[in-house]
C-alpha cells in the first residue's frame, strides 16, 4: 500500500441527516457519506475515536452530539487510563471520544487531536499480517491483543482490535450480521481485508 488512509466513506441511510449532525459536530470535512441501503444488524465491527486534550473538551463534544441526536452507550466518565465516553450517532456509527488527562488544565478548545478507526477482528494476528502484506508498516504492537499501525500524516490513523474486545469496550453487544457500512479509501486499488472491510483506490473517492 504505497499511501495510509486518505478518506473514509461512512454509508447512511439518510445522507441528509448524516451531513446535519456531523457538520453541527465539526466532523464533516473528515467523513465522507454515501446513501446505502444493505442490510446491516447489531454491532457494525468498528468504532471511530477521537482523542482530545483533557476531560473539558470531551465532555463538550459528548454533549455537542448528544444535543444533536446521538445516544449515549457510556456516559463521559473518568477511568484507569484517562477520560473518555462512548455515543452512537444516529446513522449507526459509534464514536468514542477520550483523553489521557484526569484533570482540566485549561478552558475547553473542541480541538480534536487525533481520530482513529478501530477495525473488530477475528484474529488481530490474521489481520495484522493482512496488512503488513498490503505495506503498512506497524507502529504499534502489543501481541494478538492490539495493532497500531504507521500511518504517517494521514488524517486518520488505522488500528486493529480483537471484534469482542472492542464490542467491549464501546458497550455493546458483539453479535452483528451485514454491511459494515464504511468504506476505506487510499493504498494503490481496492481491496477487501479477512473481516470484510472494504478498501477503495483513491480515484474512487465520492465528491464532497
Amino acid at each position: 500500500m504505497s499511501s495510509p488512509i486518505e478518506a473514509l466513506t461512512l454509508e447512511v441511510a439518510d445522507t441528509t441527516a448524516a451531513h446535519r449532525f456531523y457538520t453541527a459536530l465539526g466532523l464533516d470535512t473528515r467523513v465522507g457519506l454515501r446513501s446505502s441501503d444493505a442490510p446491516t444488524t447489531g454491532f457494525r465491527g468498528f468504532s471511530l475515536s477521537l482523542t482530545m486534550s483533557q476531560p473539558a473538551d470531551v465532555r463538550g463534544f459528548v454533549d455537542a452530539a448528544l444535543d444533536a441526536g446521538a445516544t449515549s452507550l457510556k456516559p463521559a466518565a473518568k477511568s484507569f487510563w484517562g477520560y473518555g465516553g462512548v455515543v452512537r450517532a444516529p446513522d449507526g456509527t459509534i464514536w468514542k471520544i477520550a483523553t489521557s488527562a484526569k484533570k482540566d488544565t485549561a478552558p475547553a478548545t473542541g480541538r480534536i487531536d487525533r481520530m482513529v478507526l478501530l477495525l473488530g477482528t477475528a484474529s488481530v494476528t490474521a489481520s495484522k499480517r493482512f496488512y503488513v502484506e498490503h505495506g503498512l508498516a506497524v507502529a504499534k504492537s502489543f501481541g494478538s491483543k492490539y495493532v497500531e499501525f504507521d500511518t504517517q500524516d494521514s488524517p486518520v490513523s488505522l488500528a486493529l482490535y480483537g471484534r469482542r474486545a472492542l464490542a467491549k469496550d464501546v458497550g455493546v453487544p458483539v453479535d452483528g450480521t451485514g454491511s459494515h457500512r464504511i468504506a476505506l479509501v487510499g493504498g494503490t486499488g481496492a481491496f477487501t481485508d479477512p473481516d470484510g472491510f472494504g478498501w477503495e483506490a483513491a480515484s474512487l473517492t465520492p465528491a464532497p
